[in-house]
């Protein structure tokens, strides 16, 4: 059982290596710290046992209640233009597997994510723990208000799409502080928001499909 263990651990490695390498840096993702942290983090832990084949495929994959976690390319390039620094304050709104806030754990001082659906809030979370990560905190609730207690974050991720960029996501942006959202209906662009003491710097890059952010996003 060991070795079977030890086998696995190793195939794993080597798909994970494959997959920066192939799907990932010849993608142009050139962060040393980021394609590091995609190495290292188990994916394979963050969706259902019977999809454990297709970890590290170039392709979302569910994890039930109709939802997914991003391409490893996706994940990569978000985490990339967020420009986490080792003392980073990191909120994220779209906890869904767990697996994003893994590779901001890795990178950050701090993570706070949200997830809107319970089951889902509370199967990333048991898996974070089993992992070992004592600098991820997740809650369950709408996070279109994000989680004003803990502002001012320096980062800010969002890993669904609203069809505007949440206001208060900007209000709890400290000031040199930047947030990357997808924005958008059907199709939407992926969106990088720098905030300054003059105001905020907006620019659209990749065009990009993420599931609708629900809940208040969807009142406005």
């Amino acid at each position: 059982m060991v070795t079977m263990a030890c086998n696995t651990n190793a195939d794993s490695s080597s798909r994970r290596t494959a997959m920066v390498a192939d799907q990932i840096a010849a993608r142009g993702v050139a962060d040393a710290r980021v394609l590091d942290v995609m190495r290292r983090v188990p994916r394979e832990r963050f969706i259902p046992k019977e999809m454990a084949g297709a970890a590290y495929d170039d392709s979302p994959l569910p994890i039930g209640n109709d939802q997914t976690i991003s391409q490893p390319y996706i994940v990569a390039y978000m985490t990339e233009q967020l420009h986490v620094t080792a003392q980073a304050k990191v909120l994220e709104i779209g906890t869904g597997s767990g697996y994003q806030a893994a590779i901001l754990g890795e990178l950050a001082r701090e993570v706070y994510t949200i997830e809107i659906l319970p089951e889902l809030a509370q199967r990333a979370a048991a898996t974070l723990k089993a992992l070992g990560y004592k600098n991820i905190h997740v809650r369950a609730g709408d996070g279109y208000r994000g989680w004003p207690e803990e502002a001012p974050f320096d980062r800010i991720i969002v890993t669904a799409a609203p069809d505007h960029v949440p206001q208060p996501l900007i209000d709890q942006l400290a000031i040199g502080g930047r947030l990357v959202i997808p924005v958008g209906d059907y199709y939407q662009q992926m969106t990088i928001i720098e905030k300054t003491r003059e105001g905020v710097v907006e620019r659209k890059t990749l065009d990009v499909r993420f599931v609708p952010m629900t809940g208040e996003a969807q009142k406005r």
